[in-house]
């Protein structure tokens, strides 16, 4: 049985578009082994305790700096331990949620999740799918003012994460329910 994580970013405490795409994909693929809603419970920005904890060899880490590093270290495991990564994604003035990107930043560490070599970063979860739900209210996935899907294809691909579909709902603003009746029917198409 595959494992699935599943990431929530919507501020929308309800009737969020993501959260029921996201829904509706766990109800096709499984349902999710671990979630975590950022949206409700978001995780800190990264600040210079973080930072300096993070690039201290972990042998010479103080109890201090293990601590300042617990919670990535949790984010890090929950999708090491994952075959499959669901995470939502509302677009938000063109790209991701903070939220997202403070989880990101905990998740993108250097010896970690990637680590650098003399042709450049290599991702070290490899093996993993990814299923990203999409959710606009005016931006067109894939165009020029769409910041948040071209952002997100890379920061799973530098950390390893290579197979990586969209399920898209956008331009609600514009299209409403015909936005949402094909992303339907691209969560019709995912394999279990």
């Amino acid at each position: 049985m595959p494992h699935i994580l599943r990431i929530d970013t919507s501020a929308k405490p309800e009737g969020s578009v993501t959260a029921s795409l996201l829904d509706q994909i766990e109800a096709r693929i499984g349902k999710a082994t671990n979630r975590r809603d950022l949206g409700r419970a978001a995780v800190p920005q990264i600040d210079g305790t973080w930072v300096g904890s993070n690039f201290t060899p972990s042998d010479q880490r103080t109890e201090a700096q293990k601590a300042a590093l617990a919670l990535s270290d949790e984010l890090v495991a929950e999708l090491q331990a994952a075959d499959t990564i669901l995470i939502a994604v509302p677009i938000y003035n063109f790209t991701v949620p903070g939220s997202l990107k403070a989880w990101i930043d905990l998740v993108c560490r250097v010896g970690v999740t990637f680590k650098y070599t003399e042709t450049g970063p290599v991702g070290l979860l490899e093996g993993k799918r990814a299923i990203v739900a999409v959710a606009s209210g005016g931006t067109k996935v894939g165009s020029e003012i769409d910041f948040a899907t071209p952002y997100m294809r890379h920061i799973l691909g530098f950390i390893g994460i290579t197979d990586v579909t969209f399920i898209a709902a956008d331009q609600l603003a514009v299209l409403g329910d015909e936005s949402k009746t094909q992303a339907e029917s691209q969560i019709e198409t995912l394999a279990a």
